[in-house]
């Protein structure tokens, strides 16, 4: 009977104990009455139920977890504004700094991630166990989690900041991971709406059709989403549809699990705002021109169809956008073999068809020496179309399928866990530019079709992953537990190039990109655990885990071998690189007190003290002058050696009576390099020994108040992200802000009845000052040169929901 017990919370063990502390705040204020928190649970049916996760009972400090862990709520995923993205929910965590241009979080070209001084790539990402790999911009091993999923159907996410579970499928979670979780089919039939309408004509509207039960345990849901909204500087529209299907079947204490998912997106895209001592154009923005083609052939000079000279590399483009198709699907088998035995099966499929486009001028970034190698004295304009308009696509496609399998067994004081994780993925991107005719010209929103005036390379990678895991949880006496395990991580990478860049056409190319096939095995990367229940309010917990980053398998730039300029290149990284490696420690102490009497009611409070040793740490620096060049060479990839970080994160709710509460999440991090490099070929020292790792702020602070008046209850959200480095070198920074938003949130029992059910309404505001400045930092160079994004300005949003 343990073992029944044991899985049936073992998603809220996993959990972790630290989201009674540092989430409490988002619970109390979004449903900070009983009666609130129990009709969203009813709301919530089955789903819920299966969870746990009745808002208020979700906060217990008893969870036995070793590391430090978060977890967000469907209802708090929601609160910042319906739709968004489940990592975008992150950001009021303590130690995540995390910006993107658009309130939902959606576009991935400008989204920035740092946890604890690990950036996006260096993370780990699931789906109900799912890998969704490490979120680069450039498709090749994974999808975001709101392309594989629709954010109004998440049950829940996990954060791990410290150390990832040794399950996670994942080949990049270096510095913790984040697991996604989707709702189950409620238990009783139900039509869902939801509606957003707000600034710059955005509209998004989900529907969800629940069957309830039917048959023998039985239960299935299907639902649509459609979403379209403007970006606030240009004529772009962000938008697409996805549909989502889940069907579970339970027969006594197993439990059958298929999921669909399909995502049809485009997201056009503004280009970063160029930073260096020679830019002297330095515009708030850099929108593209589209629809107005009249105007930006005005724009381009009628001979050489250059940019004007005073803009420098801070032109503006026709139009640039990311075009995403997504395929996802898995089977899960939940087997009781036993009372003391559990099997878990899971099988997935992905498939993706994806594009990114940029049309833009022939005459800039060193195009006419890229177009001269493949068109020698020809004129060029008359070659594009006499449009002076060249249209870029890089193309991709991921076919990718796995299996992952655990076995659960309880054995007297012992919960011992064993599994794997089987994926093999095959990849391409190719780069193919197009001609752009004027009398039939192209949009964002049209797919790359005809004849490409010629391929600039074709990349074809395949990658086999295998991931073994065994762990054991030993209860010594009630309160204490400690835990120890490994996993072992091995990749088979095999990649080739059927069409090659001709020779001259990049810089630092060589006639050939390099081909060939490297396997990394790491067969033990331990950890060991402990947490302690001090008293029935107190917690102390500690952890200390290995960890690795296999190579990047991408032929098409970014951190990869299969992007060296050279043979050579690429045959001395094999023979001599070593995976990105990390050693976290952590530990911490979580409490919770009840006041006696007294306006104040409750206090939770959480203290984490983490130390990372980096190893092996990998710079990916550019080769041209301008970091987002049009045609960018081949990059540099540099071992900087080690990077040591130290960090500390204080959070704590107070709440008050009538449901009041103030939540704040104070957080420090310090990630220096522990010695210098030397670039390429010259040998020259570059100075980052004890430097900050770029992008990552040292400094976090984020709040909510809750206040509720009546049927309404106000929220006021703050997030303040200090200093940022902007090179390797730390020569050049950009600013700290403080921005605030606003969420009013309202039931509506007036309109309640027979008809409609549980009618809602939210009224969201971001930046609600208005403030301006840059949001997020691009990093890829040692100095002087960097790029930004700017603040969003304000916008509103009301979404009303309800259902029949």
């Amino acid at each position: 009977m343990r073992l029944n017990q044991h899985l049936r919370n073992h998603t809220t063990r996993q959990s972790g104990n630290l989201a009674v502390l540092t989430l409490y705040a988002a619970v109390a204020a979004l449903y900070c009455a009983g009666a609130n928190a129990q009709e969203q649970t009813q709301a919530q049916g089955s789903a819920a139920a299966s969870e746990g996760a009745n808002v208020l009972k979700a906060v217990e400090i008893s969870v036995k977890r070793t590391r430090s862990s978060t977890r967000l709520t469907a209802q708090e995923v929601q609160a910042l504004l319906p739709g968004t993205n489940p990592i975008k929910a992150l950001q009021t965590l303590p130690g995540v700094s995390y910006q993107t241009a658009d309130p939902w979080g959606n576009n991935e070209q400008n989204a920035s991630l740092f946890i604890h001084g690990f950036s996006t790539q260096q993370l780990g990402y699931t789906l109900d166990g799912v890998p969704l790999g490490d979120q680069q911009y450039g498709n090749y091993n994974g999808l975001s989690p709101q392309r594989a999923i629709s954010s109004e159907n998440v049950r829940g996410v996990l954060l791990s900041s410290g150390a990832g579970d040794l399950a996670t499928a994942s080949t990049s979670n270096l510095g913790g991971t984040i697991d996604t979780f989707s709702s189950d089919p409620l238990a009783q039939r139900r039509v869902s709406l939801e509606q957003t309408l707000g600034s710059y004509s955005a509209s998004r509207t989900f529907v969800r059709y629940d069957t309830g039960a039917f048959g023998e345990g039985n239960s299935a849901y299907v639902s649509f989403m459609r979403q379209n909204a403007r970006a606030w500087d240009f004529n772009g529209k962000q938008g697409g549809n996805q549909l989502n299907g889940k069907f579970v079947r339970t027969t006594g204490d197993d439990k059958l699990t298929l999921y669909f998912n399909y995502n049809d997106k485009t997201e056009p895209n503004e280009d970063s705002i160029v930073r260096s001592n020679t830019e002297t154009y330095q515009p708030a923005t850099r929108p593209f021109f589209y629809p107005d083609l009249a105007g930006y052939l005005a724009y381009l000079n009628p001979t050489t169809s250059a940019t004007p000279a005073a803009e420098g590399n801070n032109y503006r483009n026709y139009y640039s956008a990311a075009q995403r198709t997504d395929w996802l699907g898995y089977a899960k088998y939940d087997l009781r073999l036993s009372e003391r035995l559990a099997w878990t099966n899971q099988a997935y499929y992905h498939r993706d068809q994806g594009a990114g486009l940029v049309a833009g001028p022939i005459g800039v970034a060193g195009l006419p020496g890229l177009f001269g190698v493949y068109f020698p004295n020809q004129n060029l304009k008359q070659v594009f179309g006499n449009s002076g308009i060249a249209l870029r696509t890089t193309e991709y496609a991921i076919h990718r399928g796995g299996v992952l399998s655990r076995v659960d067994a309880e054995l007297d004081d012992h919960h011992v866990q064993a599994g794997f994780w089987l994926e093999q993925n095959r990849s391409s991107a190719y780069r193919r530019w197009y001609g752009f005719d004027a009398n039939n010209p192209t949009s964002p929103y049209d797919k790359p079709t005809g004849r490409p005036l010629f391929t600039q390379y074709g990349s074809e990678i395949d990658n086999k992953v295998v991931q073994l895991y065994l762990q054991d949880a030993w209860t010594v006496q009630p309160g204490l537990t400690l835990q120890a395990g490994f996993k072992s991580s091995l990749q088979f990478a095999q990649g080739r190039f059927p069409v090659q860049q001709k020779a001259g056409s990049i810089t630092g190319n060589s006639p050939a990109l390099p081909e060939g096939s490297i396997d990394t095995k790491r067969w033990f990367l331990p950890q060991l655990g402990a947490v302690w229940d001090w008293t029935p309010r107190d917690q102390v917990y500690a952890n200390v885990q290995k960890n690795l980053r296999q190579f990047v398998t991408y032929g098409a730039g970014g951190l990869s071998p299969w992007s060296l300029s050279s043979q050579a290149g690429f045959d001395l990284f094999k023979a001599t690189a070593k995976p990105e490696e990390s050693v976290t420690y952590e530990t911490g102490y979580r409490v919770k007190r009840r006041a006696d009497g007294g306006v104040l009611t409750d206090i939770d409070a959480q203290l984490s003290i983490y130390h990372v040793d980096f190893h092996n740490r990998l710079l990916q620096i550019t080769s041209t002058p301008v970091i987002s060049s049009i045609n960018p060479g081949n990059p540099i990839l540099a071992n900087v050696g080690g990077v040591s970080t130290n960090g500390v994160d204080l959070s704590g709710t107070l709440r008050f009576g009538s449901g009041v509460s103030f939540y704040n999440a104070l957080s420090y991090n310090r990630s220096v390099y522990n010695s210098d490099y030397q670039t390429g070929a010259s040998g020259a020292t570059v100075a980052t020994h004890g430097k900050q790792v770029p992008g990552s702020p040292q400094l976090l602070e984020k709040f909510v108040l809750t206040v509720p008046v009546g049927l309404v209850e106000a929220q006021l959200i703050g997030d303040y992200v200090g200093k940022r480095y902007a090179t390797f070198t730390n020569d050049k920074q950009v600013s700290s802000y403080f921005l605030t938003s606003l969420s009013l949130y309202a039931r509506l029992p007036m309109l309640t009845g027979d008809m409609l059910k549980d009618a809602k309404l939210r009224l969201t505001v971001t930046n609600l000052a208005n403030k301006t400045g840059d949001l997020n930092v691009v990093v890829g160079s040692a100095a002087n040169t960097y790029n930004t994004y700017p603040i969003p300005p304000r916008q509103a949003y009301l979404t009303f929901s309800t259902a029949f």
